[in-house]
């Protein structure tokens, strides 16, 4: 069988190599070239399944300048896969200037479905998972880590990371740091593999965790926190807090307190003790 010219999305394992499914290999088997980030550790896999496919590497330096190079292959007949050290090509790896190219330069690309570990990962933590938001890895240095945290401390959705083994203690530090001690979250590490953890809790409770553990401080790691959850008060209409807030910026809270109670018809002492509680 031949396959039609095309750029194949192929997901490789993200530890368990029984995970490459039949029709993946299939397709590594029989296409002409493998765009992958390194062929070494490609190389590897594709030895295990015997597949002997020539490998050419396509990484973060090179993808921009290597992505017509492909694209000659493409329109010389030639069909074409691309994959990545692990899991789905492009979910925080190299592959989304080659796909765009290629669309440009009007050749089908062709995804199959296989291993991702932030939606492994998710799909096992008990947490929200009907509206998510991956963020990938957050900075390395503390000050970015703790300016994206901070964009998204208030978002409602569950947001997942990835997080590389010398930078988890910080990371957890900055999340608590930026989300408060209580939130819950999950971290998962080593998906499919031999040692396979979840951690379940508070932040404070899993930092604690991987802080007196250094075997919690190895491998790959999925860190998932359930969304911000509002503590409005359900007592108070929320145009009426609205209304309040605005007035402190102009006037003293007991005042501001006052004139919302009349106009919504409140009790202003009860205003007031709420306008307090927040800071306003």
């Amino acid at each position: 069988m031949t396959l039609p010219v095309a750029l194949y999305i192929v997901p490789t394992p993200i530890g368990n190599l029984a995970d490459l499914t039949p029709r993946a290999q299939q397709v590594l088997a029989e296409v002409t070239l493998i765009a992958c980030e390194d062929t070494r550790h490609s190389g590897k896999l594709l030895s295990h399944f015997g597949i002997t496919t020539r490998t050419v590497a396509l990484h973060d330096h090179n993808e921009r300048a290597k992505a017509q190079w492909f694209i000659e292959k493409l329109a010389a007949g030639e069909a074409v896969a691309l994959i990545s050290d692990a899991g789905t090509p492009l979910i925080s790896d190299p592959g989304y200037h080659l796909v765009s190219q290629v669309r440009e330069a009007g050749f089908d690309v062709s995804p199959l479905p296989g291993a991702c570990a932030a939606i492994t990962a998710l799909s096992a933590s008990g947490l929200p998972s009907d509206r998510f938001s991956f963020e990938g890895f957050l900075p390395a240095k503390e000050k970015g880590r703790i300016d994206k945290l901070t964009e998204l401390r208030e978002d409602p959705r569950t947001l997942i990371f990835y997080e590389s083994p010398h930078r988890i203690v910080p990371s957890l530090a900055s999340l608590e740091q930026v989300f408060g001690s209580e939130r819950q979250m999950v971290m998962a590490r080593e998906l499919t593999k031999t040692f396979e953890t979840f951690l379940t809790g508070t932040i404070s409770e899993v930092r604690a965790k991987v802080e007196s553990d250094a075997n919690q401080q190895k491998g790959e790691i999925v860190l998932m926190c359930h969304g911000f959850v509002s503590q409005v008060n359900d007592e108070f209409p929320p145009k009426a807090l609205a209304t309040l807030q605005l007035l402190c910026d102009e006037l003293p809270m007991k005042k501001a307190a006052a004139i919302t109670a009349d106009i919504f018809g409140l009790k202003k002492n009860a205003l007031y003790k709420y306008g307090l509680e927040q800071g306003w």
